[in-house]
């Protein structure tokens, strides 16, 4: 008797291989990125943000099904994220420079969220690694991708005079920096 599909969520769901994990977290990206785009759809300030993440959205589900089947993430794509990461740190350079809190406004904080499912991403493709080769390009790929949507939050916070936190690390002391030029 075939299987009633009412009930598998996901063909490969009990797979033992790592590529089911890494393609349930590029979908949690990926469905994570459209739940921004409707906090940007009326926001004045967000337009080049929402016009960046309808690129960004399918990328992400190309980077999805890139392991399992045809690699369709090109250097083409990195290119223009890159491109995309220089403009947004051009906006936000100084505010970046400390550690920051994730928070701000609406559009801010699910992008942070992003950010966080990107690096969980790129762990899921180490774990794929471990087992099978994986084109570098998608590591770097979701590197930038975590990269980009970090300034992104920051340069929409930045928009609407959301003000940043910064954090101050228990764990790992930063040195402070020279109060003047006198000091050696």
């Amino acid at each position: 008797m075939k299987k009633d599909i009412r009930y598998s969520c996901y063909p490969f769901m009990r797979e033992k291989s790592n590529c089911v994990d890494y393609e349930i977290r590029t979908d949690s990206l990926t469905t994570r990125i459209g739940a921004v785009i409707p906090t940007l759809v009326d926001d004045v300030h967000g337009q080049l943000v929402l016009e960046d993440l309808r690129v960004i959205q399918p990328l992400a589900y190309h980077a999805n099904g890139s392991v399992r089947g045809k690699l369709a993430i090109i250097a083409e794509d990195v290119a223009w994220l890159s491109k995309r990461y220089d403009f947004y740190v051009s906006e936000v350079k100084e505010t970046i420079q400390q550690f920051l809190l994730p928070q701000g406004v609406e559009s801010a904080a699910r992008l942070h969220i992003c950010r966080s499912e990107a690096k969980k991403s790129y762990r899921a493709l180490h774990k794929v690694s471990e087992e099978k080769e994986v084109p570098e390009i998608l590591f770097d790929f979701l590197g930038l991708l975590a990269n980009v949507l970090f300034v992104m939050a920051v340069y929409m916070n930045k928009l609407h005079a959301c003000e940043e936190l910064v954090f101050i690390s228990k764990s790992y002391p930063m040195k402070k920096k020279k109060e003047s030029n006198n000091e050696n």
